[in-house]
Formats: C-alpha cells, sequence, structure tokens
C-alpha cells in the first residue's frame, strides 16, 4: 500500500501498520549504490523477520515465503553477482520447510533466515532437528535474526526498544538454545551464525559453564564445553561500538565475526567498514571480518 510518498511501502498486518520501508528494500539500483558508498561487495539479502510468518496457517505462509523468495531471486539476478540470497521457509510445517528449502538452493540461494524463536519454540527445540540435518547435508547457511522477542512486557518505552533492547536477548536465547542442545556438535559441517553479535549470548557462556561445574545434570548434557561450541558458530558485527567488536572477536574468535548491517532499515549500522577498520589494526584480522568469513559462512569459500 502506497502513502504519499512514492518510494516508501507500508507493511500491513492484520489490517495495521507494521513498518514503513523505503524503495531501497526492493530497488537493486539504489540498494548497489548504497553498498559502493558503504564500501560493500556482497550483500545478503532475507525477508524482514515478521514476513517469515510462522503465525500463519501453513499453506499461505508457504505461499507468502515462495513468493518473497521469488521476488530475491529476481534480484538476486539483476544485481551482476553482487546480491546472495536467504530465504524463508514455513517452519511451522516440517514437509513444507524442507521443500522450500531444497528450491531455494536449487535457485542458487545459500541459505534461509530463521527467527530467533518459531511461535515461542527455540531453534534447539527438538522438533527442528530434521531441518538443521537436512541444512548440513545439503551445505545450506542458516542465519538467525530477532522475531517477537521475549521480555516485551518488561519494557517501558516507546515500540522501538522492542529493536533496541529485546532483539539482542532472544537472539541470546536462541544460541544458548543450540549450545545446550548440542546442535553443532551433532551436525559440525552446518554454518549457523546470529544477527546482533549473538545478542546476550557472550555474557551467559561464563554462566553456562559456571553451571556445568555446579549441576552434575547440566554437564552431563553438554557434549562440549559452552565456549567450544559456541566458537563453531558465526556472528555479525552489528554492534555499533568498537569496544564490543573486539569483545565479540575475543569471546568467538576471529574467524567466526562477520560484517552485518541491518540495511536498510534506519536503525543500521551505515559504516560497518570503516568501524571494524578502525577496531583492528591488524591486516589479517581485517581480512577475515570484512571478506574471508563472510564467504564461508555463504559457501563460497575464502578466496583471498
Amino acid at each position: 500500500m502506497a502513502d504519499a510518498q512514492p518510494c516508501h511501502r507500508h507493511v500491513m498486518i492484520n489490517g495495521k501498520i507494521y513498518r514503513t520501508v523505503s524503495d531501497r528494500a526492493w530497488d537493486v539500483g539504489r540498494r548497489v549504490a548504497d553498498m559502493a558508498e558503504m564500501g560493500l561487495e556482497l550483500q545478503a539479502v532475507s525477508p524482514m523477520p515478521e514476513l517469515l510468518s510462522y503465525w500463519m496457517d501453513a499453506a499461505p505462509a508457504d505461499e507468502l515465503l515462495r513468493y518473497i523468495n521469488d521476488q530475491i531471486a529476481e534480484m538476486m539476478a539483476a544485481s551482476s553477482g553482487k546480491l546472495a540470497g536467504l530465504g524463508g521457509v514455513p517452519l511451522q510445517d516440517m514437509d513444507l520447510a524442507l521443500a522450500e528449502l531444497h528450491r531455494l538452493l536449487r535457485m542458487g540461494f545459500s541459505g534461509v533466515e530463521l527467527g530467533s524463536n518459531i511461535n515461542g519454540r527455540p531453534i534447539g527445540a527438538p522438533e527442528f532437528e530434521p531441518f538443521f540435518a537436512e541444512c548440513a547435508a545439503l551445505g545450506a547457511s542458516v542465519f538467525v535474526h530477532a522475531l517477537r522477542p521475549a521480555g516485551m512486557d518488561r519494557l517501558i518505552g516507546p515500540p522501538a526498544l522492542q529493536q533496541i533492547l529485546a532483539y539482542p536477548g532472544d537472539v541470546g536465547l536462541s544460541a544458548a538454545s543450540a549450545i545446550t542442545t548440542n546442535l553443532l556438535i551433532r551436525h559440525p559441517t552446518l554454518r549457523l551464525g546470529f544477527s546482533h553479535g549473538g545478542g546476550t549470548l557472550g555474557l551467559l557462556l561464563p554462566r553456562l559453564a559456571e553451571g556445568a561445574r555446579v549441576f552434575p545434570l547440566l554437564a552431563e548434557k553438554l557434549m562440549a564445553s559452552p565456549t567450544e561450541q559456541a566458537r563453531m558458530m558465526y556472528f555479525d558485527a552489528l554492534v555499533f561500538d568498537g569496544v564490543a567488536l573486539r569483545y565479540l572477536v575475543e569471546r568467538f574468535g576471529d574467524t567466526q565475526i562477520m560484517l552485518g548491517t541491518d540495511y536498510p532499515f534506519n536503525f543500521h549500522d551505515r559504516t560497518p567498514v570503516d568501524r571494524v577498520m578502525a577496531a583492528f589494526g591488524d591486516e589479517a584480522v581485517q581480512q577475515r571480518l570484512l571478506y574471508d568469513n563472510a564467504m564461508r559462512f555463504l559457501g563460497r569459500g575464502e578466496a583471498a
């Protein structure tokens, strides 16, 4: 639905405006031009998380996601190789999700985007095991973004606090669920990444480690230490701060951090390359954070 500005559109959910977005969300020419200004050569495109539509009936959600994925495929084709695709799947129905996963990979997508929870269930829940097993077998990348986070009732302030404060908590709990269920130990080839620097996960790891020493039942469940498992994951660098970025590298390793921008929304990092260059003087570290890690996550190897 158009508003007074012809280059903007409303995203409508249940008859209400959820968010107004600019044409940079779908205009490949404008997006590629902005990428050049930001110092980017390749950008992964995925659905707006709310459009993953887990709360819809599976059949219409599948229809919507197939349409969105087709639009992303068209953007990829028009971008001269500058856009990669991470599509959406209706994970509320395993058969439909697996079918769309296969279709995405046939269309040249790098993998999928998932929400941090699927109708309140974290990604480590056992019912999602077949999906992650198939992603590992097929070499599909999985990027997890915050979605309908827990704790909204504890926030006081404008709705934007959901993005600012609640998203990192839900991402951290989602990543922790993958650790406490040994997801990557069972599927070591799975490329699993998390938005917003992994949210609160970095601060949860020491508590998990101490908990394993104190509570025998937790120790019995963990097939490897929380830190070892976390260092098998990927995390974006979208933390808006050099000190926080250096903390991510110290906690997770400089082979696991890759650029994230949240482009084209207002709350995005407009100078992601400059932030990495300012935080790290080592050229080898810069190379990994700016290029190698993302290429490996997207299944494109570690080109020089």
